[in-house]
């Protein structure tokens, strides 16, 4: 088979929550020759792209950039701050959360997992104040970090994380606050610095409109003195060397060169739309996807609308509906990929992601996709989603003009 018999005519709506399709600029750019990265012209790229993400994270901290994907930045988030055996809190909201805990305990850590019980851990976002009272009641300070994932793509939920900040800082414990942000950053408001996080984590492959193949740890402070102490074995990930070489612009491995000059111009959109119009956009798009979602009568995975993400909708199929039949028939039959359940939700729901290189358009032909690969399913809805998109955006402009590629 050839790679090109995966293309057929016309447009493949990957409308999968990362990767996000990738926008012509951002391929066109990362098509430029590759230049020597020990030369003059790659520390110009080189010190323009850590501006440029130190920017999106809204950090005036050190931010790393590691050419893997985002499970190699949260291994570097953990074996730059911790040593062997130390207690780790994480708290799990979906199958992301789980895979993080699984690779701390891989790392010889000793976890300890928070969540809500049952199935509702997994449709709602983080609770601040189990983690106020889990370490408050930790008067030996045992617990050295708190992980908790921003953006759960698995489940469609945005947690609050400055709440958890605030409880951290109402419990009076010292822990590290290390925070996932690889679905949210670039799409979901995050602030680094003003939120009190210690190590975000991150990848290319959503919110930022790039392919797989960089990730990024933004540090604090604390992080960075933490780092100087922890003993957990670490070469390539590890902070000081990276630090130390970025100030000239350079790395001291070899940089993935033509994913940065995509990052340099993911950054350029972003930036010169201005943060607050990218996330406005990702909000109003999400609302218009849930909007369809409602009318067809079917559950929203996340079950706190105060969470909602803006960056995907899970939906739930009724029961004895198998959501990648689903999936399969929206796929073969009108060339629209979806995001599957995963983990303890397989094959109950699945997701539509609303990031990326898209539009009005794109999201409505989506619902439409879906709306008649349910019905081809067997599924009843109770009305049609494709109408409710197209009112919700008619009757919702875009509240800020987009800057033309």
């Amino acid at each position: 088979m050839l790679v090109t018999d995966f293309h057929p005519t016309g447009r493949h709506f990957l409308q999968i929550p990362g990767p996000s399709p990738v926008p012509e600029r951002v391929l066109r750019a990362m098509s430029l020759p590759t230049i020597d990265h020990r030369g003059p012209e790659f520390a110009m790229l080189g010190k323009k792209v850590l501006r440029d993400v130190q920017r999106i994270f809204q950090t005036i901290q050190p931010v790393m950039i590691y050419p893997a994907s985002g499970t190699g930045a949260w291994e570097a988030a953990l074996v730059n701050t911790l040593s062997a055996g130390d207690h780790v809190l994480m708290y799990e909201t979906g199958h992301f959360a789980f895979l993080w805990n699984k690779l701390a305990t891989r790392l010889g850590l000793k976890t300890e997992v928070l969540s809500l019980p049952g199935m509702e851990g997994w449709r709602h976002g983080v609770q601040a104040h189990l983690i106020e009272e889990r370490l408050k009641a930790d008067t030996a300070h045992s617990i050295k970090a708190v992980c908790v994932v921003h953006n759960e793509t698995s489940t469609g939920v945005t947690s609050d994380i400055a709440a958890v900040r605030r409880a951290m800082d109402a419990a009076k414990h010292p822990a590290l606050l290390l925070v996932d942000t690889i679905s949210g950053l670039a799409g979901a408001d995050y602030q680094h610095d003003a939120w009190g996080v210690d190590v975000s984590i991150s990848g290319s492959q959503k919110g930022l409109m790039l392919p797989p193949g960089i990730s990024f740890n933004a540090l604090s402070a604390k992080a960075i003195e933490a780092s100087k102490h922890a003993t957990l074995p670490k070469a390539f990930w590890a902070w000081d060397e990276i630090i130390e070489m970025n100030k000239g612009g350079y790395w001291p491995t070899t940089p993935n060169t033509n994913l940065l000059y995509g990052l340099s111009e993911a950054c350029d959109m972003i930036l010169g739309q201005g943060l607050e119009a990218v996330f406005a956009r990702h909000q109003r798009w999400a609302a218009g996807v849930r909007a369809a979602v409602r009318a067809w009568g079917l559950p929203i995975q996340c079950a706190d609308e105060k969470v909602y993400s803006p960056i995907l909708t899970g939906v739930m199929t009724p029961e004895g509906v198998d959501a990648d039949a689903v999936r399969k028939i929206i796929h073969e039959r009108f060339d629209c990929s979806l995001g599957t359940g995963l983990g303890k939700i397989k094959g109950r729901m699945f997701r539509i992601g609303h990031l990326g290189d898209s539009n009005d358009l794109t999201l409505i032909a989506t619902v439409a996709g879906c709306e008649m690969g349910l019905k081809l399913a067997g599924v009843r809805l109770a009305g049609s989603g494709v109408q409710a998109i197209m009112d919700h955006y008619a009757s919702h402009p875009v509240a800020l003009p987009l800057q033309a590629a």
